[in-house]
């Protein structure tokens, strides 16, 4: 049997809610429509996060429902504490999303509050998700490295991913968020985190900052992670690194993975067109170089 790998599709959550433009709601909820259609089984879709904070999302709940569900896929949302998990239950939402970082500078810079205090706001939403039979999905950022404090301890990262999973997050992202990370780092954060949480219960997100997301991924790969998060059309910078490119584009992810011989499910060619959609709304060329060269073709 063909081994299946799973794509977090994060383009319309983390990849738009750093765009400076307001993308139009038809244009979520068409993205959104689209990406089901592509074959793709978890669509992150929106964040319930205050309007002042993210202005980019403020349309969440009307996004969401909008959106056509197909069954068997997943449709998470990004929720912040309790209020924000509120706002989701209000409209449907059934799996969500907290995040916190493995940096305390971070952490402090983006949220305004230390890892333990970050955690002790997810805790009533952990409680009453597992009253709801809602499923969450937890966030750890800043893995290989921090724009504020530099190099960050294995250590730290391990700590945070056990203790989100404790608290009852059924799996951990384990982000690049400034994609400082190379191959040989990526796999051992990986191995010392699956040495306390189960490899089953572990994704892994690298940005392309500097092109080592796609190796970064593999090396992941060889290691065992069977989820992996991606961002359409690349979409989603990051803004702690001037000029970089963020997000890894889902496109160049698909390729590789079918090239390995793994299952996902996902219409490369679907998706890609996706990905060159989401560009011409967005005002740019796609980030995905096989959406470029599919094109071309």
């Amino acid at each position: 049997m063909t081994d299946f790998v799973r794509i977090v599709e994060v383009g319309p959550r983390d990849g738009l809610q750093n765009e400076k433009a307001i993308v139009a709601t038809a244009d979520k909820i068409e993205l959104i429509d689209r990406l089901s259609q592509a074959g793709l089984r978890t669509i992150e879709a929106t964040s319930f996060v205050s309007p002042k904070w993210v202005p980019q999302l403020a349309d969440a709940a009307e996004v969401f429902s909008a959106i056509a569900q197909k069954p068997g896929v997943a449709y998470p949302v990004l929720v912040p504490n309790e209020k924000g998990y509120e706002h989701a239950r209000e409209v449907g939402v059934r799996e969500v999303a907290v995040f916190t970082a493995a940096s305390e500078a971070f952490n402090q810079k983006n949220i305004n509050a230390s890892i333990d205090e970050s955690i002790e706001r997810f805790r009533p939403v952990l409680e009453r998700a597992r009253a709801d039979g809602v499923k969450v999905r937890g966030y750890v950022s800043t893995v290989l490295g921090c724009p504020y404090q530099g190099a960050v301890p294995v250590a730290d990262v391990v700590r945070v991913a056990l203790q989100l999973h404790r608290l009852g997050c059924y799996e951990i992202s384990l982000g690049d968020t400034i994609g400082v990370g190379t191959p040989h780092k990526a796999s051992a954060m990986l191995k010392a985190v699956a040495g306390e949480v189960p490899l089953s219960a572990l994704a892994v997100h690298f940005h392309d900052t500097y092109g080592q997301a796609l190796a970064n991924i593999l090396a992941c790969l060889e290691y065992g992670v069977r989820v992996v998060d991606a961002s359409v059309s690349g979409a989603g910078g990051c803004p702690y690194a001037k000029g970089a490119s963020g997000n890894v584009a889902s496109e160049d992810v698909v390729y590789l993975l079918h090239g390995l011989g793994f299952e996902t499910g996902v219409d490369l060619a679907r998706l890609s067109e996706t990905g060159r959609w989401l560009a011409g709304r967005l005002g740019r060329e796609t980030g995905s170089k096989v959406g470029k060269a599919l094109a071309a073709a």
